[in-house]
This record gives structure tokens, sequence and C-alpha cells, in this order.
């Protein structure tokens, strides 16, 4: 019976030539977002399930609380000393591994150079993670210090295909040992390395530095439990609470709470502030984002949907007396409804092979869309995924065929030649039109939604940050001197002024401490950036009173002036800024205690942070040779691509071994908005699929309807009817069904930016009329073509012959 109802779905689909091919189209359009929808899904699923014992593994959070802040803030990092109380005190834990996250080093074998990325690491990673060893022994091989075990990959690349196991690897001016060469690190493992450095390593290294084992010295470790199989969360919540309560009582500007989050929700789970300093970033995808993309391609394919019942119902008429035979010679409702579902299960198959060849497509596409997605899926097909399209195939041709299913099943043998298109879903709105609103309301949403974003979008990267950065180029320096660098720059003709900075701010980037003025116990926290002499005038900052650094420290204890902008006046009520010059106040940080520094210079306030954060206070240091270097040169060039071949010669004369990394200051901006561009540009591309889905089943209705009012049109023409009254007589009622979808989501998206998505944007600029009406003249436009080209075509038809053959 099965096969009956196929074979018969099959020659109605031939017969009906048209509409099965809108139909099979247009739900291959948007089950093709559905597939990559369900490989990124998977991909991300699939992260961390190598493990062994990965149910039972929990990394700890730290929620932490900055004095003179609002609100606290969560961190995936922790200290080195939570995880050697939690080891010492807390019962019921089976392994507690340490990881360093600070390891970016060069390693030296004979003449082969080769930049290393790692962590330092503990011998319990081995018991804990399911990363196989090779050679050594994984019991002892982060034992001792100066240990390090290498991927097979970093092995070869030092080594050759020669032994790497016992030999000496230099890092900086020390050997280390190769103890063990492990498997390399598989793709979807949230912590990825080259190489790992025994943990005491950096205890002995860092002997001297008394922040470097404290309580609140956390954004540079994570710290992983692997608990017993039905462990009591509860009671271990309840130790670890009494260890942060314990060591916050010595800290004055920092309270600490520990948190525990599964190793399986660490890629997909709650965004995080990432403590890490160097190495690899870990991939994330919040559960919001997906919620969102699932919601988005679901609204795709259930505009195809909408389609096929759409077109299923308008044809009611012509399958009426099948369905009026079939029940006279006994089928039941529920054959009936079967037949149908069939059908809609057969179309939807057939658009499965089509979607796919439309997936391959698509997917470098998705991949490439920015280079944080290259690193974190790779849409492979795997039978996992084949056998998840499969039913993903079905479960929309269920969803498609359903209501006509329903429709049709209803429908009685005695009235099977009746008007059934007066069935309504609310009064005086038959279905038909029903979906055809919802179908185009959602249309226009998405295309206004995009054409608000991207204007929005742009408005943040032009947005008056405060500072110049037209023509800028950011030389991260790498840990090399900076000296010989700017020497050769100096000589360029090109090269119109430089200056020297720790960090690249409203980047996102961030640096900071807690500053008090006089005996007040009130503290801010105070982000800064230490910069030298040349660095205000090149970026135009604008200095309100005093002048630029007075003195020229070469070391960081050295320091005692700064420059601060004006909310660091108003937090601590310093008056105006000529009244503010040659105050003092108090600094803190983990590199400096309690130093008195004299303002010199108030300058205009500016974005430190991305323009979806208020200015903060910010105060700017002098730069000395122990800060990290970052050169930012003034470039004015005729030729942009040769200048910039001549500063890269003159990057691999000082070094040869890393890459030239270097990017213009407004690529930075970009680059740290990416996310934004990324979403606009995936709202964009389902903007398009919806259009081209509507489009297609809006050309199906008046196809459909152009040809079942021929004969009325035939006779209106013998009447006297001009052309235009009856392009305006059939089209009529599409223009109310499209303004009627008009009133409703534009309303509906300027209240969504204005009340949600902007909120977010202190800065913003209000959402005008221009871009909430440009979905609205596409989709007008495209529906005017649509609607015009046929009814043109029926209206300029011969009425002789219209009677004759109807």
């Amino acid at each position: 019976m099965i096969g009956s109802y196929f074979k018969t779905s099959g020659r109605g689909l031939l017969r009906n030539k048209l509409f099965s091919s809108i139909n099979v189209v247009g739900l291959a359009i948007s089950m093709s977002v559905g597939l990559l929808l369900i490989a990124f899904v998977l991909d991300l699923r699939s992260y961390d399930k190598f493990h062994k014992h990965g149910k039972r593994i929990y990394r700890i959070t730290n929620v932490a609380t900055f004095k003179g802040e609002q609100g606290s803030s969560k961190y995936s990092s922790t200290s080195i000393k939570t995880g050697q109380l939690i080891r010492e005190k807390v019962t019921g834990v089976e392994e507690v591994a340490i990881l360093r996250n600070d390891f970016l080093q060069d390693a030296t074998v004979g003449d082969n150079v080769l930049p290393i990325k790692g962590f330092w690491a503990e011998p319990s990673l081995f018991r804990m993670f399911t990363f196989p060893m090779l050679e050594g022994n994984p019991e002892t091989a982060l034992k001792d210090p100066y240990s390090v075990v290498l991927t097979e990959t970093a092995a070869k690349k030092l080594f050759g295909n020669g032994p790497a196991l016992g030999k000496a690897v230099k890092f900086d001016t020390l050997d280390y040992q190769v103890t063990g060469i492990i498997k390399d690190v598989p793709f979807f493992s949230h912590i990825s390395f080259e190489a790992l450095v025994s943990l005491s390593t950096a205890q002995q290294l860092n002997k001297n530095d008394r922040e470097f084992g404290k309580w609140a010295n956390m954004f540079s470790n994570s710290v992983y439990l692997m608990l017993p199989e039905n462990a009591n969360l509860a009671a271990i919540h309840t130790q670890l609470d009494a260890i942060a309560n314990k060591e916050n009582l010595a800290e004055e500007q920092t309270n600490i709470q520990l948190e525990l989050l599964p190793l399986h929700d660490i890629v997909i789970g709650e965004d995080l502030h990432s403590g890490s300093m160097s190495g690899s970033v870990n991939p994330h995808m919040p559960p919001i984002v997906l919620w969102i993309l699932s919601g988005l391609a679901f609204v795709v394919i259930l505009s195809a949907c909408f389609n096929y019942t759409n077109l299923s119902i308008a044809r009611a008429t012509r399958r009426f007396k099948e369905i009026g035979l079939r029940k006279a010679i006994g089928a039941r409702k529920g054959q009936i409804w079967q037949q149908f579902l069939a059908e809609a299960i057969l179309i939807s198959l057939a658009a499965l092979v089509l979607s796919y060849f439309i997936f391959l497509t698509l997917r470098p596409q998705l991949i490439n869309i920015a280079p944080q997605m290259q690193r974190t899926v790779k849409l492979d097909l795997t039978p996992t995924t084949v056998a998840a399209f499969v039913f993903f195939s079905v479960t929309v041709g269920v969803i498609a065929g359903v209501m006509p299913a329903l429709f049709f099943s209803k429908v009685s043998a005695i009235h099977a030649l009746g008007n059934v298109s007066s069935v309504k879903v609310f009064k005086n709105v038959t279905l038909r039109r029903a979906l055809v609103v919802v179908q185009y309301t959602v249309t226009l949403i998405f295309i206004t939604t995009t054409a608000v974003g991207y204007v929005q979008y742009k408005n943040i990267l032009a947005l008056d940050l405060g500072f110049n950065t037209e023509n800028i180029l950011n030389i991260d320096m790498q840990g090399n001197k900076p000296e010989a660098l700017l020497k050769q720059l100096q000589e360029m003709p090109e090269v119109t002024a430089l200056s020297r900075s720790l960090i690249i701010t409203a980047v996102g980037n961030a640096w900071g401490g807690h500053m008090k003025y006089k005996d007040s116990q009130d503290s801010a926290l105070v982000m800064t950036n230490h910069i030298d002499e040349n660095y205000l005038s090149l970026h135009n900052y604008k200095l309100l009173a005093g002048e630029n650094f007075v003195t020229r420290p070469t070391t960081a204890e050295a320091a005692s002036e700064v420059i601060v902008n004006q909310q660091v006046l108003k937090w601590f009520n310093l008056g105006d800024p000529q009244e503010a010059i040659g105050k003092q106040v108090m600094f803190s940080s983990f590199r400096i205690k309690d130093r008195k520094m004299k303002i010199v210079g108030v300058i205009k306030d500016f974005h430190y942070g991305k323009v979806d954060n208020l200015i903060e206070p910010v105060a700017f240091m002098f730069w000395t040779p122990e800060d990290r270097a970052v050169i930012n040169a003034k470039i004015q060039s005729a030729d942009m691509p040769a200048t910039m071949a001549k500063i890269e010669s003159g990057w691999k004369k000082i070094d040869r071994i890393h890459p030239f990394k270097a990017k213009f200051y407004d690529e930075e901006i970009e680059d740290a908005y990416s996310e934004f561009s990324t979403i606009i540009k995936i709202i964009g591309f389902l903007s398009i699929l919806a259009i081209s889905i509507a489009s297609m089943g809006l050309f199906g209705m008046v196809v459909f309807t152009t040809e079942t009012r021929l004969k009325e049109i035939g006779i209106r023409k013998v009447m006297g009817a001009s052309s235009g009254s009856l392009v305006f007589l059939l089209s009529r009622g599409f223009v109310v069904l499209l303004s009627m979808s008009a009133l409703i989501a534009i309303p509906a998206t300027y209240l969504f930016f204005e009340s949600f998505v902007l909120t977010n944007f202190p800065y913003h600029t209000p959402v005008q009329i221009a871009e909430l009406s440009a979905g609205l003249l596409v989709v007008s436009l495209i529906a005017c073509i649509m609607i015009g080209s046929q009814t043109m075509k029926a209206a300029r038809s011969n009425p002789v012959e219209i009677l004759k053959s109807h």
C-alpha cells in the first residue's frame, strides 16, 4: 500500500511539473540551510567527545567581583593556588590537573628554529584526558623541571624523521629534555597545543615572583577536575565555597567564587571571559546563537512549507474528483491523509538530493565567512551527518504535507465538488491568504533586519572614537625589541610618524588596575595603556590641560607620571582639567603595587573598549623597554602594497622566524566587530533565500489564479475592459496581502532593534525610515514583476481563443 502511495504521488507530481518544480526547488533551497545548520551543530557537539572520561571532567570557573566595579564577571581561568587547594582540601575528587596557558616560545634544535605554542602542565593531565602517548611514560613525562612533551607533528618539524625522545630542545637560553611524544591533538578539542612543558618548570622560573601563586592571580591558568561516577556535586560546591570564603578574606580588591563547568558544556555553553594570554583560544559558541540560527533556519524552511501548502490547497478543486472517487470506493480518512503525506515526503526527498549539491556549494562559503569559523568547524560528511540529513528531509516532508493532508482528508465524497477555498483561519481571512501574509511578513523582517543591521554596523565602524586611526599601521613586535625596526622605519619616506604602545585600544584589548585618590577607601578600576611621547600626537588625542610626559623613565619602577581622561576626574571629583594637573593618585595592579603617580595631563574622553561599552576611566602611563611593544606607524603612500612589502622586508632583517604581523588600525577595528558582520552576512544570505522562496510561491499562486480566471478575463475583455483594469483586478488581492505584511513587519523590526538590539550599544544612531523601507521596496519590486508579468500576459490574451478553449 505504501508503495502504491508513492507511485501515485510520483505520477501526480509529473503531471503538474510547474508546481512540483516550485515546491522541489523551494524546499531544496531552504533545506540546504538546514543541512548546513545540522552539520554545524554536529561539529560543535563533537568537541571533546574523544576523551574516555569526558562526562566526569569539569573545569573551574571564576566568578570575580572587583572593587570599584559594578556586578561580577565570569572567567574561564583561575589561579594555580585554586588547583593546589582543591587537591589538598576537597574530598570526592579523583584527579586535579592545572594548566598554565602563557607558553609561547621559539624552540631551537641545531639550526632549526620553530615557534611553539602550548601549556605548562602536570602528569595528572594524561590520567584525566585521552591524549595517547606514542613514546615515553605518561606518569613521569611532565614530572621533572625542564621536561617537554611534543606532539607528533611538532617533533617531526624539529627533529625530522629521527628520534626525538631524550633529545634536548632549547627554549630561550635553557635546554629542555623531550620526555614524551603524543599523538596530534584532534581538531575537535577545546585544548589545542603543540607542546606541554612541566608546570614545575614555570614554578621554578617564577619562584621570585610573589604574585605567581596568589589566589587572585587568575588570568593565565585553567584547573580541571575529574569526579567519580555519580559524584555529589552539591558537596563539592560546598567545599569550593569554603575555600573561596577563606581566601577572599585576605583580598582587598577582588572577591572570587568558584563554580564547576562540565567539559562538554565548554564549547557550547555560557560566554565567559578568557584568561588566555597566548596559545590557542578556546572555540566557543553561546547557546543563544545556536537558538537564533536554528530559529532563522526554521523560518526559512517554514516559508517553503507554506509554498507547498498554498499551492496544494490552491489546486484543491482539480483534485476533488480524485478524492471523491477514492472515498466512494471505500478509502478511509486515514488513507487519504497518508496519500498526501507520502506525496509531501516524496517531494522532500527529491529536494534533499538537490539541497545536498547546494550544501556542497555553500559549505566553503560558510567556513570562510570568518577566520574563527575555519578554526571551529569542518562540516565534513559522516555517517551520523548523512543519517541526520535523511531524517531531517522526512521531517520537513511531514511538516509541509500535514496541513494539505488534513485539509483533503476532511473533504467528503458528497461535497467533493464544493468550494473549499472558504475554509477560514480567522474571520474573513482564508487559509491561503493567511499563509501568504505570514510568509511575506517573515521575508520583510529578514530583509529589513539586514538593511538596518548593515547601516548600524557601518555607523559603528565610522563612529568618532575620540582619536585618529586613518593610515596607522600597528606592528606587533612579537617579543622583539622595537629599536631596530624603528630605525629602519624612520628612514622610509612613506612613514611620517612613529610611536610605541603596550596594546591597541578600541578593539577589545584591556589592561588595567585600581586607582585611589588621597586616603579615600574607594578605588576605581581604571583601564591603562603604556605609550611613548609620540603616541598622543600621532593619534591626534585632544589634550585638554597639562602636557605630554615630562620624564622619560627606562624602567617600570621609575614611572611616576600619568595622563588621564575626563572620566577619571568625574570619578574622583578632581574638578576641571586644569585643577586636576599636579594632583597625586595611587595606582595598583598585578605588576605595580601602591605607586604614587602625578597627573601631568588630561585628555578628552575616548573609546578605550568597544562601542558596546560606556566610556570608562582611562590612564596612560609611559612605555618602558620591559613592556610588550606595538609599533604605531603613520603611513602616507601612493603605492601601499609596495610600502607594505618594504616594511615586511625590514621585519625579516630582524626576525626570520616569526611571520610579519601588522594591520592597519581600521582593519583592526573591522576585525573587532567581525561577529556583527558575520551575523549580518548570515541574515542577509537567509534574506535572499526567503525572498527567492516567497517569490517562487507567489509566482505559482499568480499562475494558478490567472489560469482559473481566464474565462472571466475573456468575458471582461469582450465587454470592453482595458488591459490596465484587468491587471489591477488580478493583482489587487496580492497587493493587499503585501500591504498587510508590511504593516506587521516594519513596526516589528523597528521595535526589535530599538527595544532589544540597540539598547546594548549606548552610542548607536536611531533607526531611519530609509532603512526600514528598503526591504519593502525590494520585495514590492519583485512582487510587482511576478504579478505584472503574468497578469499582463493574461490580460493581453485573445478573448475569443480563451472562450473557445474554456
